[in-house]
C-alpha cells in the first residue's frame, strides 16, 4: 500500500507539473494571436530590443555571427529566430542567460540543438540541471537536457569581442536570484539588465533562489555609476529605459526597503505590515505588473 500511494503521489506531481506546462503554453498561444508573438526595435547599429511574453531579448548582429540576450519561452524560439533574420542575422552563434528563469531560458535547448554556445554564471548551470518550481507564480519549468545546458560559465565575467563591439557579461550578486548577470556593450553603450530592472513596476525577487531585495538595491547602485546619460537600458520586463528611469526604480528599492526594514524591526508580523500600508505612496506607480503592494510586500516580508 505504501508503494502505491508514493507511485500515486508521483502520478499527481508529474501531471500537475505538465498540465502547469500546457496551461502556460495555451495563455501564450492565446495572447500571441492578436499581436505578433515578437516585436524588434532597433536601438544601435547593430542591436536589437525584442519584446513579447517573457522576459526581453538583446541581439546584437554583423559580421561575427549573432549574439542572443536571454530566449524567453521554448515555443517562441521559431519566431525569436525570424525576427532575428528580419533584422539581417540568424541562428544565435552566443546565447547569454542572464539568470536561470524559465521564461529567459526556455529556448536553450532549441538554440543549442541548432549550435549556439550557450554562456552564464555558475550558479545558472546547476539551476538549470535541475527540475525548479517558482512558487510565487505557480510556474514550474524541467531541468534542462544537455543541449540546453550553459557549456561556458563563468565566476564573476567574461568578455566577447564581437561585430565591432566590446561586452563585458557581469555577475551581480545576489540580487534577483544567485546567478544574475547583466550584459554592457561597450562601444554602442547599451546595457542590458536581465531581471535586476523591471522598469515601470514592484521586481520580482527569487528570494527562495538566493535573490535579495538588498543585494538587488546594491546591484543597480552599482549599474547607475557604469551608465550615463546617453545609455540605452534594456530591462528585464518593461520598456525601453535610460538612467534616469533606473534611478527612479532605485529610489523606489531603497523606500520600499527602509519602510518594511522599519516595520520588521518594530517586531511587527507579516499581516501587521500589510495592515500599515507602507508602500500606499508607491502604489499608484509601482503596483502596475505581477505584484499589488499586498502581493509584493508577502513575497519579501520573511527574508528581509
Amino acid at each position: 500500500m505504501g508503494l502505491i500511494k508514493i507511485m500515486n503521489k508521483n502520478i499527481v506531481v508529474s501531471t500537475c507539473a505538465l498540465l502547469c506546462i500546457i496551461a502556460s503554453h495555451a495563455l501564450f498561444a492565446h495572447e500571441h494571436s492578436k499581436k505578433p508573438p515578437i516585436e524588434s526595435q532597433k536601438i544601435s547599429d547593430s542591436i536589437y530590443f525584442l519584446s513579447g511574453k517573457g522576459g526581453n531579448l538583446g541581439v546584437s548582429v554583423g559580421e561575427d555571427g549573432t549574439f542572443l540576450i536571454d530566449d524567453k519561452f521554448a515555443p517562441l524560439s521559431d519566431a525569436i529566430i525570424a525576427s532575428i533574420k528580419k533584422a539581417g542575422g540568424d541562428v544565435p552563434r552566443f546565447v547569454i542567460n542572464t539568470h536561470f528563469h524559465g521564461d529567459h531560458t526556455g529556448g536553450n535547448e532549441e538554440f543549442g540543438k541548432q549550435g549556439a554556445v550557450i554562456v552564464a554564471h555558475d550558479n545558472v548551470r546547476e539551476r538549470l540541471k535541475q527540475d525548479n518550481f517558482i512558487k510565487e507564480f505557480l510556474f514550474r519549468f524541467p531541468a534542462q537536457p544537455r543541449e540546453g545546458l550553459p557549456v561556458i560559465t563563468f565566476a564573476e565575467s567574461v568578455t566577447f569581442h564581437i561585430n565591432g563591439d566590446k561586452v563585458d557579461v557581469m555577475h551581480m550578486p545576489n540580487a534577483h536570484t544567485d546567478g544574475d548577470s547583466v550584459v554592457y556593450f561597450t562601444k554602442s553603450n547599451v546595457l542590458h539588465t536581465g531581471d535586476l530592472f523591471f522598469n515601470g513596476f514592484y521586481p520580482f525577487v527569487d528570494t527562495t533562489h538566493g535573490g535579495s531585495l538588498l543585494g538587488l538595491i546594491a546591484a543597480i547602485e552599482s549599474l547607475l555609476e557604469l551608465v550615463d546619460d546617453k545609455t540605452v537600458i534594456i530591462p528585464g520586463h518593461g520598456p525601453i529605459a535610460n538612467k534616469r528611469n533606473l534611478q527612479n526604480y532605485n529610489s523606489m528599492l531603497n523606500i520600499a526597503y527602509k519602510r518594511l526594514v522599519d516595520l520588521k524591526n518594530q517586531g511587527k508580523s507579516l499581516e501587521q505590515a500589510i495592515a500599515a500600508k507602507p508602500l500606499a505612496s508607491l502604489e499608484k506607480e509601482w503596483a502596475d505588473g505581477s505584484f499589488s503592494s499586498k502581493k509584493w510586500i508577502t513575497s519579501l516580508y520573511d527574508s528581509l
